[in-house]
């Protein structure tokens, strides 16, 4: 696939947190720029970036992200491999996507700049259209909503992964709990279609009883892969070989799993396929 359409997409899927999105964004650009006068763009993927972005901001705007069970979760996108339509080295970490959701589209897309991308101030006020001292201040309130997102190297913890789904399968409640971490959150999206036990929980006991009972219920006995999903581990639950439900992990500082990111949704799981 051609790099330059590939860094189109990341950009946008940054920005929108949907890969089907973002794709709609980005061919929506490229309708529109076939029809334009090039005569005085000096620079073609700068102009189309420039283009991408706004855009996505736009749509980001418009879009009310909701679903009917559970709260809305990014589409996860697998970084097991190169090969992926995104830029797999600029893609935010699947924690960073849901947070960012606090943001607002101008918000997200000077932070992700900033961040992914390594834009100057300068740089971003000339993509979005606002002036430097602008950039500094979105990008500052941007800093101050996600004080508390520190970007964890998930990929040594991933071996844990191993004991997390042993403990839960065997009911073995103390091994769970020297894993989650106090204050855990668990947070499921099961979209237009799929009900959910619960919303979000939070807390080593809710998230306990919650683990068991929906592993008893509906994860018994299906086939299930380690992945890294935006760049953390994840559990994959498969079902006649369709992914049928994608867990997404994060880890504090001791090790201890304190997220967990339960999609559902098989609108978001169809692109995720098992190797």
């Amino acid at each position: 696939m051609d790099a330059a359409y590939r860094k189109l997409l990341t950009y946008s899927y940054n920005i929108l947190g949907s890969f089907e999105d973002a794709k709609d964004a980005v061919q929506d650009v490229m309708e529109k720029y076939i029809h334009l006068d090039k005569s005085k763009i000096d620079n073609e993927v700068h102009y189309l970036t420039r283009m991408v972005i706004n855009h996505s901001i736009n749509v980001k705007g418009r879009l009310k992200k909701s679903t009917q069970y559970g709260v809305w979760l990014p589409e996860p996108v697998s970084t097991e491999t190169a090969e992926t339509q995104l830029n797999r080295e600029q893609l935010a970490q699947y924690t960073l996507l849901v947070l960012m959701e606090k943001l607002n589209p101008k918000e997200r897309a000077v932070y992700i700049l900033r961040e992914a991308f390594n834009y100057s101030h300068e740089e971003i006020a000339a993509a979005i259209e606002i002036s430097p001292d602008n950039a500094r201040q979105l990008y500052g309130r941007a800093k101050k909503e996600l004080q508390d997102y520190t970007p964890q190297d998930h990929l040594k913890h991933q071996q844990k992964l191993s004991d997390y789904i042993e403990a839960v399968v065997n009911a073995d409640v103390k091994t769970l709990e020297n894993l989650l971490a106090n204050d855990i959150k668990v947070m499921a999206d099961g979209g237009a279609s799929v009900r959910v036990v619960a919303d979000v929980a939070i807390g080593r006991d809710a998230t306990l009883h919650m683990l068991q009972h929906v592993y008893a219920l509906f994860l018994e006995g299906k086939k299930y892969t380690f992945m890294m999903i935006n760049h953390q581990p994840a559990i994959c639950f498969w079902q006649n070989n369709r992914l049928y439900n994608c867990q997404v992990f994060s880890f504090d500082d001791e090790g201890k799993v304190d997220s967990i990111y339960s999609i559902v949704d098989p609108e978001k799981l169809k692109l995720i396929k098992t190797t």
